[in-house]
């Protein structure tokens, strides 16, 4: 069944880390722009299942990996993620008073079931990204937990400009950064914090390295990560969000998770 999987995104990386985000990137500014007809604009459904289809890199990197301990943790920190979004959602803490605007598939409370599809990989994604950047460049294993959280808030200073320019979601007094305000940032210090914590607690770091290196694909979810919404926020021109986007990009060059030719000839 792994090897399956393995092969089906082997077989498939073009498609899920390059022409999904830019497809992705055209229905959803369409949606905005209220190009598309009601049926398909913001379509809850297809959100939910373009983002799951763009996160089978991950899951398949990640997936020999867990385990019964792992897996205790992987559900807490699922707990968790519901539990900090609804009391932000509630009592505007840690992020500030905001909204969905948007169904992102179903929604209870105000809170959509899959937020941990949605937010648990930003944090995976900027933790691999860590271990890779300071493997390659032999830096103090010490930094590992700090520089992860500032990849992670890095992450965030890309998606939310852009989801509030969709309309995703909004906060109840606008913000300083693209309509985003300053506490969102902090509350990503707290909540993304404790998140790589748990994720730190969770895998055996050589073991985590030894299978990232096996599968190329690994970051290909962050790959499409900063396609999509560096093509978001670069349509609605939020700059510095795009000018992340590009710090991000040259990241994951470096540590060799972005070969074009390499994604291309595996669909050929």
């Amino acid at each position: 069944m792994r090897e399956k999987l393995e092969l089906l995104v082997r077989e498939n990386r073009l498609v899920l880390a390059i022409v999904m985000p830019i497809v992705g990137a055209v229905l959803l500014v369409a949606s905005e722009e209220m190009i598309l007809p009601a049926w398909l604009s913001f379509n809850p459904y297809i959100v939910l299942m373009g983002t799951a289809l763009m996160r089978l890199p991950l899951i398949v990197a990640i997936m020999p990996l867990i385990n019964r301990r792992n897996g205790v943790l992987l559900l807490l920190l699922t707990v968790y993620v519901y539990i900090i979004e609804f009391i932000g959602i509630n009592h505007g803490w840690p992020y500030g008073n905001f909204q969905y605007l948007v169904e992102l598939g179903p929604m209870v409370s105000g809170i959509p079931m899959a937020l941990p599809l949605f937010f648990i990989p930003l944090v995976l994604n900027g933790y691999l990204l860590t271990l890779l950047i300071v493997k390659k460049s032999r830096l103090d294993r010490k930094i590992i937990i700090p520089m992860a959280i500032v990849l992670v808030i890095l992450i965030d200073l890309v998606l939310d400009p852009a989801a509030v320019s969709l309309g995703f979601w909004s906060y109840g007094e606008g913000g300083e950064f693209y309509g985003v305000p300053h506490t969102n940032y902090q509350g990503w210090l707290i909540s993304g914090g404790i998140a790589v914590l748990v994720v730190n607690s969770m895998f055996d770091r050589k073991k985590l390295l030894a299978r990232i290196d096996q599968c190329e694909f690994g970051l290909d979810d962050m790959v499409s990560f900063v396609l999509l919404w560096g093509l978001v926020n670069t349509f609605y021109g939020n700059w510095i969000p795009s000018a992340i986007v590009g710090i991000l990009i040259v990241g994951l060059w470096w540590v060799d998770r972005i070969d074009i030719a390499s994604i291309v000839n595996k669909n050929n």
